[in-house]
């Protein structure tokens, strides 16, 4: 008789045909609360308060939270499927509310081909020159602020990760560097993969 290793019995055995999962290694992870920073839980409403600003979140039933002077702790109500993967996703987006409020977020975009350029209209106004017959102008959405250190070369500041992610996203989607000379927008350090041009017989 083959011998079955206890801890993967305990945590996937079946219960009433469903399986039990242990809880989210994430989410159980306190959370530090550094100096400068105010939590204020009412309910299902979170609101975070720091020197760069203030983030709000609405924490999903079936979770919890906990707050202990300089941590809080996040608990769910039970260790299924559903409430172990939404246990750690809220654990990570508390973390980078508090992340956002202290130290802030930023993506760096750049712009390759001759001629592409983008110049800033104020902190939250860009006029973008991408090649077509006419400039492409963008405007910040709240909380975000634009930086733009030399014309080719954009920077996406805010506090929440994720506008800053989705503007630049929105931003370099105006246009994706082609695959043959890598002309477009594109994130600093990405790597893009080139195809071979057409030979000339």
């Amino acid at each position: 008789m083959k011998l079955v290793n206890a801890a993967w019995v305990a945590k996937y055995s079946v219960t009433s045909g469903r399986e039990v999962y242990e809880m989210s290694r994430i989410g159980k992870t306190p959370i530090p609360i550094t100096s400068g920073v105010e939590v204020s839980i009412n309910g299902p409403h979170l609101e975070i308060k720091g020197p760069k600003g203030t983030l709000d979140h609405t924490i999903p039933e079936g979770i919890t939270l906990e707050h202990k002077e300089e941590t809080v702790f996040v608990h769910s109500e039970n260790d299924e499927r559903r409430l172990k993967a939404l246990h750690g996703l809220t654990r990570s987006l508390i973390n980078n509310m508090v992340i956002g409020v202290t130290e802030g977020y930023r993506k760096e975009l750049q712009l390759v081909g001759v001629g592409y350029r983008v110049q800033a209209k104020g902190k939250t106004n860009l006029e973008l020159q991408l090649g077509f017959s006419h400039p492409v102008n963008v405007a910040a959405p709240d909380g975000i602020e634009f930086d733009v250190p030399s014309p080719t070369e954009l920077n996406i500041i805010g506090i929440d990760k994720q506008i800053v992610g989705q503007v630049a996203a929105d931003i370099r989607a105006l246009k994706k560097p082609e695959p043959y000379k890598g002309k477009g927008i594109r994130y600093v350090g990405e790597h893009i993969i080139r195809k071979a041009g057409k030979a000339v017989k």
